[in-house]
């Protein structure tokens, strides 16, 4: 598959008009997504004859998680918003924390996915072609194995870096949604920041590589920002405890003295289960 053309950082202004709607919006929940572990409602949102529809995560419906003590998952999703906005890339679709009909939660803007555009298949064979990068073998019943590959893809490859640097452990399939006008966002992010090493993802065909010249300046960008007293971290600070904020620089400054991306550790499943 041909990597798709550049598709450039998509306009801060451009969101400013979906997080005010987002946030001060009247919330009306129209179902719940059955398949998540945690409460996720599929709603409308209106405010000044203007609606949306959008994603609904009230903390009271988390389930607790041992090695995720702190915070809550709806506020880890917030902060990967805000670190995805920091990128310049706009991987994450705009995401707030309010109140709701069940009480404090995450509320991310709905978006449709390209049912048409695959980023992930599995194949025969030991080697991928020409666009697509291995993962790795995978069972698929009656003692076959296929190999696991995503696209050879711009938009993943920066969503590579974002997933380093917030350290998400759990990047499956399904979290992935091209959208019809060539961008691509990426959802669930709640077990993400934590201080030990978790990341957990498909998209680890560029694994070792060097990084691209476009991500090593955006990390520098990000080294920056991420100083203390500068608004990006003061808004970290708020959404996930200050031992994650320092984790975070030191994930930035190693991706940017390494200028390599990430290879699986050894000391934790590198692989989501299940992977879609």
């Amino acid at each position: 598959m041909p990597a798709p053309e550049r598709i450039p950082p998509r306009s801060v202004t451009a969101l400013d008009p979906a997080l005010d709607l987002l946030s001060h919006g009247e919330l009306t929940v129209r179902g719940r997504i059955g398949e998540a572990s945690n409460a996720v409602l599929y709603c409308s949102v209106s405010l000044d004859g203007q609606e949306a529809h959008c994603v609904y995560k009230p903390v009271a419906g988390e389930r607790p998680l041992w090695d995720f003590p702190d915070g809550t998952l709806a506020q880890r999703e917030v902060a990967a918003y805000e670190l995805s906005e920091a990128t310049g890339w706009g991987l994450v679709p705009p995401t707030v924390l309010r109140d709701g009909p069940y009480g404090e939660g995450m509320c991310q803007l709905w978006i449709e996915a390209d049912p048409a555009e695959g980023l992930l298949a599995l194949v025969d064979g030991e080697e991928p072609e020409d666009g697509w990068k291995a993962v790795g073998f995978a069972e698929v019943g009656e003692g076959r194995t296929a190999l696991l590959v995503h696209a050879d893809d711009p938009r993943l490859r920066r969503l590579a870096v974002l997933d380093a640097v917030i350290n998400n452990g759990d990047r499956k399939g399904g979290h992935l949604l091209p959208a019809p006008d060539g961008r691509l966002y990426a959802i669930d992010h709640g077990v993400t920041f934590n201080v030990d090493d978790k990341l957990r993802t498909l998209l680890w065909g560029w694994a070792g590589e060097s990084l691209t010249e476009e991500a090593v300046t955006v990390l520098a960008a990000l080294d920056t920002a991420l100083d203390d007293g500068a608004p990006l971290a003061v808004r970290l600070a708020e959404l996930i405890t200050a031992e994650e904020v320092a984790a975070v620089r030191g994930r930035v400054r190693t991706l940017r003295e390494t200028a390599r991306h990430p290879v699986p550790s050894g000391g934790w499943p590198a692989i989501p289960w299940p992977p879609v």
